[in-house]
């Protein structure tokens, strides 16, 4: 194939691609009329363009050349996509294995990442910002498997948690969380209840999570929206103790999660707990003893013994002063409730006696005494854990509510837009795998999930369509020195 450039009758430049045969010129192509030498140039960038298209062959054209088109006639932008992203999403995702499920939700793990939206939304904005398309009816017969990929993901997780993180299922943290539905009907797994989202007019499901010492992810279960999250730990801890062959093992949670019943059945089946004391219950001759036997110096503690296991308290000058502030806070807005009876309402340090309203002076006292304590309930000895080892374990509970905040702002978790169990629960398995992949990223960089998704973004391929081939012509970006530093934590495969 040749260019060839012939005068027109109105004394132009034809530009052509043509072919010689058996000594005959053929034409291939017209690509168009100059009247000028800058359009002819032009056009014969197309028309060399037009003949590597025609023929595949690479470009005998430096780089730069695909930046000129966006200066011809013939040519016009067409948007950018974020490729680079979805790339390192795709490698991550090859590393943990998720890249054995369906390509489907792999990519919308990848969208819930970079910008939640509903699935429709989401289905759209793969084609929008990554070039990837998927039908609506694609998604809903996935739907029906989404049971089997729960166990499927979460194994792979375990696994990857293995290698990446030494995790060895000694100890394990524990919490509960509320999702709301954008709708008031209830159903079976749909219910109203306590709301942690302060929409309690709403249904919702209760999610469990599990995750490592590092805050990485390791399991998940969905309850009905009006399950008592005390009623969780015990059927989760103990499916996930048997499917794992689980030998020693700690689960860490908050005070929710303790009863006297919970106790007997994690004794009885040798699972060691670290829980927060809800030291306002204890009883009185309780109270005494931790009122006489506690030393109020900073970091000091002391370990008792009682029917829920061992009660380790310790106390805080800085607790001391917030719990001091709260408390007189209270008594003060309880004085203003008992001078105004006609604005009366129940509050902490109030109590009716008869027909009057008046302090509790009897819990004022027993919060004096517990002012900078906090208590935390354990069965493992002193001789495998003491005092400190306790507090600090617990105090690192935080790392499940850091990922409980990056699951419901940085990816949307909530609220839901679906009505039937088998899409709500492959919605959730969705925002699981995207919350793996967002802490593995937060972990390795020290970044957040926010700032990575921010640095990718400066990393942009350009579209431009040829008019005359009709081709996309893409305008790779490159990375930036900032997100080659943060990619190379990773460690991903190139």
């Amino acid at each position: 194939m040749k260019i060839r450039v012939v005068k027109t009758g109105s004394n132009a430049n034809a530009v052509q691609v043509v072919r010689y045969q058996n000594n005959k010129r053929i034409v291939l192509q017209h690509i168009g009329s100059a009247h000028s030498e800058e359009s002819l140039h032009d056009l014969k960038l197309l028309a060399e363009e037009w003949i590597k298209d025609s023929t595949k062959q690479l470009s005998i054209f430096p780089e730069e050349i695909p930046n000129k088109l966006l200066n011809l006639n013939y040519s016009s932008f067409i948007g950018v996509k974020y490729r680079y992203f979805h790339q390192q999403i795709q490698a991550i995702q090859t590393v943990i294995k998720f890249a054995e499920l369906p390509d489907l939700i792999n990519d919308l793990v990848a969208i819930r990442i970079f910008e939640p939206a509903s699935k429709l939304r989401s289905l759209e904005l793969l084609e929008l910002f990554f070039g990837i398309s998927h039908s609506r009816k694609q998604y809903y017969k996935i739907a029906p498997n989404c049971l089997n990929l729960k166990e499927i993901v979460e194994q792979k997780v375990i696994d990857f948690a293995g290698i990446e993180y030494s995790f060895k299922f000694d100890l394990l943290f524990y919490d509960v969380t509320t999702l709301y539905f954008e709708t008031f009907e209830e159903d079976e797994l749909r219910k109203n209840g306590f709301s942690k989202d302060n929409k309690s007019q709403q249904p919702q499901i209760l999610i469990a999570l599990i995750v490592s010492k590092e805050g990485f992810p390791i399991a998940y279960e969905v309850f009905s929206g009006n399950t008592f999250e005390g009623h969780t730990i015990i059927p989760v801890i103990k499916e996930f103790i048997i499917k794992n062959k689980v030998q020693d093992f700690t689960v860490v949670a908050d005070a929710a999660m303790i009863s006297s019943e919970n106790i007997l059945q994690l004794a009885q089946n040798n699972i060691n707990f670290i829980v927060g004391a809800r030291l306002g219950n204890v009883s009185s001759t309780l109270l005494e003893t931790i009122d006489k036997s506690i030393s109020r110096e900073d970091g000091k503690s002391i370990r008792l013994k009682t029917d829920k296991g061992y009660l380790i308290c310790s106390f805080s000058s800085l607790r001391y002063r917030k719990d001091k502030y709260e408390m007189e806070k209270q008594i003060e807005r309880a004085k203003q409730v008992i001078a105004m009876p006609s604005k009366s309402k129940k509050l902490k340090f109030t109590q009716i006696n008869g027909q009057k309203i008046e302090l509790n002076d009897a819990l004022i006292e027993k919060t004096i005494k517990l002012l900078g304590i906090k208590g935390y309930y354990t069965n493992l000895d002193e001789s495998i854990a003491d005092n400190k080892t306790i507090i600090e374990r617990y105090h690192e509970l935080y790392k499940i509510e850091q990922a409980f905040r990056i699951s419901k702002n940085d990816l949307q978790t909530r609220p839901i837009f679906h009505y039937k169990e088998q899409p709500i629960k492959l919605h959730i398995l969705i925002c699981f795998m995207a919350l793996v992949i967002s802490k593995h990223i937060e972990l390795k960089t020290g970044i957040s999930i926010r700032k990575f998704i921010d640095e990718s973004k400066k990393v942009i391929d350009g579209e431009i369509l040829n008019q005359i081939t009709q081709k996309i012509i893409t305008i790779k970006g490159h990375p930036t020195q900032k997100i080659n530093e943060i990619i190379s934590k990773l460690n991903l495969p190139h």
